[in-house]
């Protein structure tokens, strides 16, 4: 940290209660947003309360530092980067404060999807609705006047908000709603909002035609400040004119905004043209139609949800050129019926534009296809190639009634330029998001980009457009902001100089003396080869890199890995929806986002950080914050591999420092476990004693208060062994090798016996290595990679040589499975891992496969029981379904009920050490409460740990699927047994 950012921290955290930071990690984590710019501020200033904020700029102001305020970082133009201190509201300021019948009182970090959530309880929304909405702050959406699809029904947010607490650039703070022009301090008690709201209102009375003059006829405008519609009847809007600013005229620390009911119905109808000008043509009668939204979608991106969902395939005819997706909302069902068929009639029908049709009227139809609006634009990051989707000039809104022709002219402009673009459009109200295919590692593609902006930026003004529609200027666009609104340029300027006269708040953006060129401050990728030797002044600006040693076999260079994020954010999000990552759910900060580690990553591997700071205690804190759960891998657009990123991170570390003791001890649980079999009475004795706990934690980590199971007194190993499972079958036809894992071998043997017994109740042979060892999830995981190689190569050993001889590997540990799939690979580069990969399976998986074939045996007896069912995180990321759960609903007179509360919040060991054993309660907190309800009678997930966890919050024991199904077989009595005398009255026939 250089003396200059060390002092701005020590200062800072003098004054204010909130977080500063300005360490290098932090410095790298807020250096990007979700733009293609990369910018390093000073520090980041996380405020917890309004006065934190006044005390902060008013810090700024006598130092002279720039402020740019952000929330989620998922802007687009880079509005919130710069060199200064960045205001993160994202962490300590999300409250909602009030709710009232027709508005909400919130604090500016609260997200909106989380807000309209909330809100939903009061049957109401706020009604703006941006595909990032369920990341996104209401504070950026506010800041940057956001819209979304249902512009035609609701506007963009500035005519929703009533009004703003607001602080000034020097650190005064005042609420801005409309204010009457006047001197007189009994109509307006506050001095300075007076002189403010003079000054303004004798600018915009004085530039009156020059106002109204250079006014697009575009539908939506963002490029600027608005100034037509703030005085009216003697009263100046101030919320209204803040609204859209960027951050550039004050910081919002309180919104009160209007609310709306939530309509009662809600429908789509999905439309499908041979020719995108048919298309565009349709759409500009949406309004006139009365609907909702109307939103185009082109070919490239048709294809690509085709690729995402199989129900986005059997809906979109491949023969699909464009597609529109009109949305009605009502407050009857019929209403939105008769809207939608008379959309398509006339479209299809009359006007012969549309080739098709498919109405999507139920809710979770209606909810399926409207999520396709919110993933398009990252989804394109999975185009294959160096190419990329490009944001720099994704933003342009043209008025409706020349859509048709402009889209021609659009797609002139990048013919002449030989470059391929895909884009989405609000095309009902004329709003065009396209992002051109460029690679930023050729300077021949960056080049073009100023030119190309040049020129699209022309064909848009000459039909009245607007270069901005609603992601606002930031680092994009404030170069050509003058170009668009000419004299009324300088109107602006003097707006930002009443506000900022030191310029000081998000300078840079919207209007500036010397606007930054589209190119400068790229975040550049990592390209992936060069045949090009580098001239001496390149040296010389571009020192070597240091190298990273790299632990992990790579596919691709870990930098182009990390690179592939786009900084979407879509990593942050809250929403039921999805899993992603646990951590963040609970420690909602940037560090904890999968989005910051992908930043680190590639800070280090490009050279920004040294790669000693791999090994530095700062950095492995923020690893940690990775539980290697996979559930960012799968739900990521783009698919960065960001678990893969973390476990090369702590190896790293642990090459230099080795494991804590902690680590070290969850890390050998195969280990413990040996030893603690050997003297079972003792060792459960100590595992299940209070005072023997607190020693233990002491010793080791292990949070006292965690319920673990108990030691078995002898082994599944020596029990197969007995059972002469540990030698390979004779025969031909069905077999398989049970690869064990740690919890059935010492804590559960009963669910190994139960798997045995299922596979030879369907006479399929098992196999028992002897040799095999744990899977080493829990090392690779806790970033022991050499040792856990050690492990993966002899297992592979043996496993390879069995898949050679006819077997498949099966799993009743998820963990182990997506180990053997995943992992392995990624420690071995030789075909035995990747044969041993491509032949392991979890065990239920392999059940139900069987039974879509017709091989499964379905004399299962009824038991009479009702089990909450939760799908663990690491068999989802095997991307096979949930065939436990299926299986189940096999069973006669059995009712299963899918828990979908996110992740148990165990993660393997995690949820083991003492330091965050209460955190892990709280990221399960959802699951453990679900399960309390007195109809479900038991819990039921295929992973050890989350029953760990399940068990931890109830009485109600959890059990394995594949128990449940040996005991609707009569494999297994002593199953009812147990469950008999744990309380639970089994009716099995």
């Amino acid at each position: 940290m250089d003396p200059q950012r060390e002092r701005i921290q020590a200062d800072l955290r003098g004054l204010i209660s909130g977080q500063v930071r300005c360490d290098d990690a932090f410095v790298q984590m807020y250096s990007t947003d979700g733009s293609i710019y990369q910018v390093a501020p000073l520090g980041v200033v996380r405020p917890r309360n309004a006065y934190d904020v006044q005390v902060a700029v008013k810090y700024a102001a006598d130092n002279m530092l720039p402020i740019h305020a952000r929330g989620a970082g998922t802007g687009l133009a880079g509005e919130s980067l710069g060199p200064g201190l960045v205001m993160d509201f994202s962490q300590g300021m999300r409250r909602i404060v009030s709710v009232n019948h027709d508005h909400v009182v919130v604090q500016p970090g609260v997200v909106l999807g989380q807000l309209n959530r909330y809100l939903a309880g009061f049957g109401k929304q706020f009604a703006p609705d941006p595909a990032t909405g369920g990341v996104t702050t209401v504070g950026s959406v506010v800041s940057l006047d956001a819209s979304g699809s249902n512009w035609l029904r609701y506007g963009s947010a500035r005519r929703h908000v009533r009004n703003l607490q607001i602080v000034l650039a020097d650190g005064e703070s005042f609420e801005a709603g409309r204010h009457p022009v006047t001197d007189d301090p009994y109509l307006d008690p506050v001095p300075r909002r007076r002189e403010l709201v003079r000054r303004l209102a004798e600018l915009i009375q004085r530039e009156e035609s020059v106002i109204r003059a250079n006014q697009p006829k575009s539908w939506v405008n963002r490029c600027g400040y608005q100034l037509h519609d703030v005085l009216a009847d003697g009263q100046l809007d101030l919320a209204k004119l803040i609204a859209g600013s960027e951050g550039t005229l004050a910081l919002i620390t309180q919104l009160s905004l209007a609310i709306e009911p939530i309509p009662k119905q809600r429908g789509l109808c999905l439309l499908f043209f041979d020719r995108l000008e048919s298309a565009a043509t349709a759409a500009s009668e949406a309004k006139s139609l009365g609907v909702s939204a109307c939103d185009l979608m082109d070919r490239r991106i048709l294809s690509l949800a085709r690729d995402l969902d199989p129900r986005y395939a059997q809906a979109i005819p491949r023969e699909a050129e464009a597609m529109l997706l009109v949305e009605q909302q009502a407050e009857e069902s019929s209403h939105v019926l008769e809207t939608l068929q008379q959309v398509a009639m006339r479209w299809q029908r009359r006007r012969r534009l549309a080739f098709g049709f498919h109405l999507a009227l139920s809710p979770d139809e209606y909810d399926l296809f409207r999520r396709l609006t919110r993933r398009v634009s990252p989804t394109l990051f999975r185009v294959q190639g160096s190419e990329r989707p490009v944001p720099f000039i994704e933003d342009v809104a043209v008025p409706p009634d020349v859509l048709p022709e402009f889209l021609v002219k659009m797609q002139n402009v990048f013919k002449a330029w030989q470059i391929t673009a895909s884009f989405f459009a609000h095309a009902g109200h004329g709003q065009i998001h396209v992002r051109p295919f460029l690679d930023l590692t050729s300077t021949a593609d960056v080049n073009k980009m100023p030119e190309l902006a040049t020129q699209l930026y022309e064909e848009v003004l000459a039909v009245g457009g607007t270069i901005s529609g609603e992601h606002g200027c930031g680092l994009s666009r404030t170069w050509y902001v003058k170009r668009q609104t000419g004299a009324l340029y300088d109107v602006l300027r003097e707006v930002k100089r009443i506000f900022d006269p030191q310029n000081l708040l998000n300078p840079g953006k919207v209007v500036a003396d010397v606007p930054q060129p589209l190119t400068k401050n790229l975040r550049l990728a990592e390209a992936e080869s060069t045949d090009r030797p580098l001239t001496e002044t390149q040296i010389a600006d571009n020192p070597p890199k240091e190298k990273v040693d790299l632990h992990l076999v790579w596919r691709q260079l870990p930098q182009i890995e990390a690179d592939s994020c786009n900084g979407c954010g879509r990593c942050r999000t809250m929403s039921p929806e999805m899993r992603m990552c646990p951590i963040f759910r609970y420690a909602p900060a940037e560090e904890s986002s999968p989005r910051a580690k992908a930043n680190l990553m590639r800070s280090v591997l490009q050279g920004e950080l040294p790669a000693s700071s791999l090994a530095s205690e700062q950095l492995k804190e923020i690893a940690d914050l990775c539980v290697n759960c996979h559930q960012c891998r799968l739900e990521c657009p783009a698919e960065v591999d960001i678990p893969k990123l973390m476990i090369e991170a702590k190896s790293q570390y642990v090459v230099a420092n080795g494991l804590d003791t902690t680590d070290w001890f969850l890390a050998r649980l195969d280990s413990v476990s040996r030893w603690g079999a050997r003297f079972g009475p003792i060792a459960n004795w100590i595992l299940h004693t209070r005072w023997t706990r607190w020693v233990l934690e002491k010793l080791t980590g292990l949070a006292q208060g965690r319920k673990l199971p108990r030691l078995q007194s002898t082994t599944f190993m020596r029990r197969a062994d007995r059972n002469r499972l540990t030698r390979p079958a004779r025969r031909t036809g069905g077999k398989v090798l049970y690869f064990v894992d740690v919890y059935a071998n010492w804590y559960d043997t009963q669910l190994a016996e139960s798997l045995v017994a299922i596979m030879q109740h369907h006479g399929i042979a098992v196999y028992v290595p002897a040799g095999q060892l744990q899977s080493g999830m829990a090392r690779i995981s806790l970033g022991d990679v050499e040792r856990a190689r050690k492990h993966a190569a002899k297992n592979v050993a043996i496993l390879s040589e069995a898949v050679r001889q006819g077997y498949e590997i099966v799993c009743t540990e998820p963990s182990a499975a997506l180990c053997l799939t995943q992992e392995y690979p990624s420690l071995l580069d030789d075909d035995d891992a990747r044969l041993v990969a491509e032949h392991t399976t979890d065990a239920c998986a392999y059940l139900w496969k069987m039974h879509e074939v017709g091989r499964l045996e379905l004399d299962l007896r009824p038991i009479n029981l009702t089990l909450g069912y939760h799908q663990p995180c690491h068999l989802r990321a095997l991307d096979v379904g949930s065939p436990g759960e299926s299986l189940l609903r096999l069973i006669p007179g059995l009712s299963v009920r899918r828990i979908e509360r996110g992740c148990s919040g165990m993660a393997g060991t995690f949820g083991l050490r003492r330091d965050n054993y209460r955190a892990s309660l709280r990221a399960g907190w959802g699951l453990i409460s679900a399960l309390r309800d007195p109809l479900i009678d038991l819990g039921t997930t295929e992973c050890s740990a989350c029953k760990i966890q399940m068990e931890q919050g109830t009485t109600k024991p959890t059990i394995h699927p594949l128990k449940m199904l040996a005991l609707a077989y009569g494999l297994m009595p002593e199953i009812e047994a147990l469950l008999t005398a744990r309380g639970e009255e089994l009716l099995v026939t």
